[in-house]
């Protein structure tokens, strides 16, 4: 009886087709909803959150749902707000280089569009067939490339949002030189999605590079000391590596068919500078080390296969149900001990572990599948390598039973008092996402 009254009041904002009852059955990993709504405009976007706001319905918000199983303490909202519907280019200024684009476009669309103008938007998200650009922004999520491109800090250059109350604000620009006041977009880029809904994103843009080549320098004996070595010297240099990413044997072994710690090192340029690069990286690695290299459409199919190794939130069925995928920030070498503990837990058969690390930014990704309690004690045990080298990690993906069983965020930063004050300023009622982040907010 409440799904029915609700379905019918939600009628009266959007037609029929775009408002379904939602999951009522469950979802391994929660974060369904009672009723699910498509909105198609901006207005219908604030008219359903007034709504929500005003009649005191907790919402979820969900793009390409990839990130489903990422934070959320609890099973069902009472709305589901859906932006697949709302996706397409607002803007695209060419000779600027800056697109404004619809939060709910998938990032391959948007790719596979700006290519034409030989242009990309310089992310490279998992999953960018159904990855959309309102969720990357809205969970930060960046890739091995963020080495030589940056972060989605990095990218954005305006925002436009909906705040629970159904105010339409904005943040930032369309340009690229936009130094006046408070950089506000930097408040609502990996929130999460419990300030505002995303409705555009503006991006600068970079022109596609004339070249690039992919080195796969691996280590047969499994020496560490090695990779160090040879990542120092090469970060010491005048080389310019858009990626420097570390594999543990097992994901090496998914990619490339050799069991063996793996470093990928991106270079995108004009052609002689790619080959130069390529060329000197030869001559600096370690003795006994192995080289392949990959070039242009043969490095682009590795990356391909590189973005989809991580669960997908958005598969169908339960596949993904006793998998969990971990976000590690430790000091740039640091990456090592991460790669080191991962073999650790592959060593003890409870697990399967698959992990790589930038060994320039110092993030890492773990991918662990198993039992749910190995899963458990498996996050635990990095968790605790990472806090004791003054580092974090938090959980990207788990099932809705074991996010009850463990802080996916881990301990609340010392900044916690004005990230909570914020969520009560914006959002008083706690409708949008609630609990999906740091802290329960």
């Amino acid at each position: 009886m409440i799904t029915a009254n609700l379905l019918s009041e939600l009628h009266a904002i959007l037609p029929l087709g775009r408002v379904k009852e939602g999951d009522l059955l469950g979802h391994p990993l929660g974060n369904g909803a009672q009723v699910e709504v498509y909105p198609e405009t901006e207005e219908e976007i604030a008219a359903v959150l007034k709504f929500a706001n005003d009649n005191g319905k907790k919402v979820n918000v969900a793009g390409g749902s990839t990130k489903r199983g990422f934070g959320g303490l609890f099973d069902s909202a009472d709305l589901l707000l859906s932006l697949s519907n709302y996706k397409g280019i607002v803007e695209h200024t060419v000779g600027d280089m800056t697109l404004t684009v619809k939060a709910g476009t998938p990032f391959k669309e948007l790719q596979e569009y700006l290519a034409q103008y030989n242009q990309k938007v310089s992310l490279d998200p998992a999953w960018p067939e159904f990855s959309t650009i309102g969720g990357i922004i809205a969970s930060n999520e960046s890739g091995p490339k963020r080495l030589g491109y940056g972060s989605a800090r990095d990218t954005v250059i305006g925002l436009r949002m909906v705040y629970p109350d159904g105010q339409i604000i904005r943040a930032g620009g369309k340009v690229v030189k936009n130094v006046a006041g408070y950089d506000m977009n930097k408040l609502f880029i990996g929130s999460m999605g419990t300030l505002g809904v995303l409705s555009e994103v503006t991006v600068k843009l970079r022109p596609l590079p004339k070249a690039e080549s992919l080195v796969l320098l691996s280590f047969p004996n499994e020496n560490l000391e090695d990779v160090r070595s040879f990542v120092t010297r090469l970060l010491d240099s005048v080389m310019e590596p858009i990626s420097l990413e570390l594999m543990n044997p097992e994901l090496s072994e998914a990619l490339t068919g050799q069991k063996v710690f793996t470093l990928a090192i991106s270079f995108e340029d004009v052609e002689s500078s790619v080959a130069y690069q390529v060329e000197y990286v030869d001559n600096l690695r370690p003795v006994g080390s192995s080289m392949t290299v990959l070039r242009q459409n043969e490095a682009q199919a590795f990356w391909s296969k590189f973005y989809c190794i991580a669960p997908n939130g958005a598969a169908a069925g339960t596949e993904d149900v006793s998998r969990a995928s971990l976000k590690v920030g430790v000091v740039n070498m640091d990456v090592l001990k991460v790669l080191k503990e991962g073999q650790v837990l592959n060593e003890s058969g409870k697990l399967s572990v698959e992990a790589h690390g930038g060994l320039g930014h110092g993030l890492c990704q773990v991918h662990l599948q198993g039992e749910e309690e190995d899963i458990l004690q498996g996050i635990k045990q990095i968790r605790g390598l990472a806090e004791s080298s003054g580092g974090y990690a938090i959980v990207k993906h788990l099932p809705f039973s074991l996010r009850q069983k463990l802080d996916v965020w881990g301990p609340k930063p010392s900044h916690f008092f004005l990230l909570e004050g914020i969520k009560t300023k914006i959002d008083p009622n706690r409708i949008l996402n609630n609990k999906r982040f740091v802290g329960g907010i």
